[in-house]
Formats: C-alpha cells, structure tokens, sequence
C-alpha cells in the first residue's frame, strides 16, 4: 500500500511538515536571540533569556518528534496497513501539548528548562505561582500519551503482521539462521524506536505525575537521584528517537534514488539491535558528576555511550555511502540532504563520545561543548533529514523540481551551521558555561560568531520553507 494512496496519510504527513518547518523557524530564531544577548549585541532580561532557553529546547526536540513521526509514518504505510486516525491522535495531543508549554512558559513565566529536574517545578511556584508549573507538565504529559498511543498501536500492527516485535527486529534471521533479509529497514527502525521510545516517556510520565502530586501537596516527595533518572532516560532516549525516525527516509529515499534496494542484512540487524539495547543504557552519562550515583552505572554510562556510537551509525553512513557509489544518482536538493546528514549525525557523535569520557565530562559536560555537539547531530543530522523529506514529499505527491535556490538554500544551512556548532564547540573547549544569560568578555566573540552564522541558517530554513510551502499546491488533493 503506497501512502500516497491514503488521501488521510498523505494529508495528516502535510499538516505535520507545515507545523514543523514553521515552528523550527520559530525555535532557530530563539536561539539566534539568545546568542545575540550573550555576544551583548541586543539585551534581554535574565527571566526572558530563560523563558525563551524553556521554549527553545522542549521545541526543537518537539519539531524533531513532529517531522520524524511523519517520515516514520509515510514510509511505514508501504508495508503496513495502519490506521491514519491514530497518525492524526498523535498530532492533536502534540499540538495541546505544544499550547500548554507556550503559554506555561510566556503567559506564566515557567522557566525551569526542557528537564525540569524535581523540585525545581515546586520550587519555582513560589516565585511565579501553580499554573505555570502544572501548565508545562501537563502538556508535556499529554504529548507523550500521544505518542505512546501510536506507539501502541504500531507494536499491535507489528507484532500481528510479524508474529512479535523480536521476529519485526530480525531476530529469525539473528539468532536463528533464517535465510535471506530481515524485515525492511523503515520496520526494524520502528520497531527500535517503539521498544526505547515507549519506555522513554513512561520515564517520564512517572517523574511528570510525582512533581505535579509534589507541587499538589508538598508531602508528596520523591527521591532525587531517582527523579533525575528518570527524567534524562526521558530526555535522553526521546532525543535519540527523533533520529532514529528520521533516518528513515535515509533508507528509503536514497534506495529509491539509486534504484538499490536497501537491504536488512544480517550486519545491519545487529546493528539495530544492539542500538535497541545501548539506548536505553548510555543515558547515565548525564550523570557522571554524580558522586552519589553507583560506580558500575556511571561505567556503562561511558562504555556504552562509546559503543552505542558504533552500530547504526556506522552501519547506516557506510550503506549510505556504498549505495550511492557509482550509482549515477542524480542529486537534488531531497538526495543532497539526506547524504550530507550522514555527515551531520557521525560529526555530532565524535564530540559526544568524548564528553561521556568521565574525565572529560567532568570538566566539559557542563559547558557549550555539550550544546555543540547537540546541535551537530541535531540540526546537521535530524533537521536535515526532515527537511530533505519535505522535497521529496512535494516531489513525489507534487511535482516539485530542484531549482539553483535549492542549492544556494542547502549551501547556506550548511555551511552557518558548521559555523554554529563550530563556536559552540570552541566555546566548550574554553570553558564556556552553558545556560547562562550573560558572559564574560572573554566569551563573548564566540557567541557573536555564533549569532551571525546563526542568522543566514535562519535565512537558508526560511527560504526552504517558502519553497516547500509554494509547492505544496501542486500535492494532489485528496478525493
């Protein structure tokens, strides 16, 4: 069944794109704020500077999920009959949420973060009042029960279209010598993201409910350390899913550009598999300064975080590159996007592989480095991803074709990010504390670089966006 044979798939993967490209303009602009106050180029407050660091890291991590599930889901629908009105659950939930957290953040002044570690929430009602607090929680809560209920529901279509989630991941093939290929890439990459992701938001739907109970009534405590747990297993995995989606239309798009079929070979299904494993795992380097946490679990931490590094992403940029040789693909802006995010996604993990070395993040976690590595496999990798997906959609409903401003669009993104992360990382390496509002002299160049290279990544998105939106009118309309 092709998605584009579901009028309701093909409308519901529109309305997910055009609220994702417009909020990640939104999102990147916030930033661009930040950095221009820290480079002491415009002045904001110190309570605006951190409303607006709330919004801008629950936002971008939100505009990843939208335009990950999107891709997911219209690749997925090749080989599944799924339900469309659960796709469109999912969207309903995530934008409640999305209106919670915003007027949280602007109405109430909520300011505490996108992880809003226990008892920060009931500490800061005492400054801004209840509703702010319980505004954000709520809506962070209510987006996840959205995408459990997807989850859910695409676990239930697995397991009967495959016999289990196990035989969906390869296991036939893994463990029991079954002959051939696995299951398609977009399925074993669904199925990853269902296992780690569902178990990611039921994290943090636990530590969600105890600090409303908390802020509810203050005698309803929580431990901490475990609070803290549970909340970057949250973050942390939720974050990772968002490229695990994503990577899908990696698959899809360039076997399709190539006319190579991407194949779940048995190399490829470990891969999957031990990724499946190390992600739920590697969340404990965000806890290496933590002298109370257990010796063994900040050693996994840091083996993992190397080794979960390895598996998908190697697997997954060697493929891209071994596909595309000699294939006499044609590059357009969807096939240019999605090899250059390989690109973003092994970049960004280098930088990350260092700070989960416990010697190094103690001196490194909590300084730009960690935003710098973030925004490599974030904004280089899953942005472009999304935004890759977004030219082939129009192209392939449409009839959307590559011009010379998508090439001047692609260069510009890449190129001012590199500088992005760049300052960023150079940043890190001076020990440039992250979150704060204001800098000291010293930091300040970095920030400006930054802020400028920010704004033409600002321009090459806007510009991307435009295109895709005056193209959308030549997708077929549903009957």
């Amino acid at each position: 069944m092709e998605a584009s044979g579901n009028p309701l798939v093909r409308r519901g993967v529109i309305w997910y794109l055009m609220t994702t490209s417009l909020v990640l303009i939104l999102m990147m602009a916030f930033g661009v704020i930040m950095l221009l106050n820290q480079g002491n180029l415009i002045n904001i407050t110190p309570e605006w500077f951190y409303k607006i660091m709330t919004a801008h890291g629950i936002g971008m991590v939100g505009v990843a999920a939208l335009g990950g599930t999107a891709i997911m889901w219209y690749f997925l629908s090749k080989y599944l009959k799924i339900n469309p009105v659960i796709f469109l659950i999912n969207f309903t939930c995530s934008i409640i949420g999305v209106i919670l957290i915003l007027i949280a953040i602007f109405a109430y002044d909520f300011s505490d973060a996108w992880t809003f570690l226990y008892p920060l929430p009931f500490q800061s009602t005492k400054a801004y009042g209840v509703l702010g607090a319980l505004l954000f929680l709520f809506g962070v809560l209510i987006l996840g029960v959205g995408y459990l209920i997807m989850y859910f529901y695409l676990a239930g279509r697995l397991i009967k279209e495959y016999g289990g989630l196990g035989k969906s991941l390869g296991w036939d093939y893994i463990f029991r010598g079954k002959k051939g290929y696995g299951p398609p890439p977009a399925v074993v990459a669904t199925t990853m993201v269902i296992i780690t992701n569902s178990t990611a938001i039921i994290a943090g739907a636990i530590v969600i409910i105890g600090s409303i109970l908390n802020i509810i009534n203050p005698a309803i405590t929580m431990d901490p350390m475990l609070a803290k747990h549970l909340t970057y297993a949250f973050g942390h995995i939720f974050c990772n899913a968002t490229i695990y989606m994503a990577v899908i239309a990696v698959y899809e798009v360039l076997a399709k550009y190539t006319s190579r079929p991407w194949k779940s070979n048995k190399a490829f299904l470990i891969a999957w598999n031990a990724s499946t494993l190390f992600t739920l795992m590697i969340y404990t380097h965000h806890l290496l300064m933590d002298f109370a946490v257990p010796t063994w679990m900040l050693i996994i931490g840091q083996v993992f975080s190397y080794a979960n590094g390895l598996p998908v992403m190697v697997v997954t940029a060697y493929g891209a590159l071994m596909i595309v040789y000699r294939s006499g693909i044609k590059w357009d802006f969807a096939s240019s996007l999605l090899f250059l995010s390989m690109f973003g996604w092994v970049a960004g993990a280098i930088p990350a592989i260092i700070d989960a070395t416990i010697v190094v993040n103690h001196v490194m976690h909590n300084t730009k480095w960690v935003p710098g590595h973030f925004h490599t496999y974030m904004g280089m990798g899953v942005i472009a991803m999304i935004l890759g997906f977004m030219y082939y959609f129009n192209k392939t409903e449409g009839s959307m074709k590559h011009s010379r401003i998508d090439t001047f669009s692609i260069s510009l993104f890449f190129t001012f990010f590199v500088g992005i992360v760049g300052s960023f990382l150079y940043a890190g390496s001076i020990s440039v504390p992250r979150r704060w509002a204001e800098h000291m002299p010293e930091w300040v160049l970095s920030d400006q670089v930054g802020a400028l290279s920010g704004v033409f990544v600002v321009l090459a998105t806007i510009l991307m966006t435009i295109r895709f939106f005056a193209c959308l009118k030549n997708v077929e309309r549903p009957s």
